[in-house]
């Protein structure tokens, strides 16, 4: 079972908060230390974070690899910061506001 999700009697998600937290979108943000640009990018995930509704989370993909879990800045330490959206790469460099906004809406 994961984290922060329990279950109520008879097999159902015990609280309507619950529903809202599995149904939300959870978005991550790869960065580094010292990139400027990553910065800027967390300043408008977290107010579309806002006016959006979905779960914002950032991994410093150096600090991921010294503790052991080299995978992330493998596959993506030359194109930060990356958005990941539900897990799958959404888009880097920047945010793509404008599919962000719709894929959010296909959800």
């Amino acid at each position: 079972m994961r984290a922060g999700i329990g279950w109520g009697g008879g097999g159902q998600i015990g609280t309507s908060a619950t529903l809202e937290r599995v149904s939300r979108a959870h978005v991550e943000l790869l960065t580094r230390d010292g990139c400027a640009i990553c910065g800027r990018v967390h300043a408008r995930l977290a107010e579309l974070a806002t006016e959006l509704g979905f779960d914002l989370t950032s991994v410093d993909v150096d600090a991921a690899a010294a503790a052991g879990d080299t995978t992330l800045r493998a596959e993506f330490g030359d194109r930060l910061p990356v958005v990941l959206l539900d897990g799958r790469e959404h888009s880097y460099w920047d945010v793509d506001e404008s599919r962000l906004r719709a894929d959010l809406a296909d959800r």
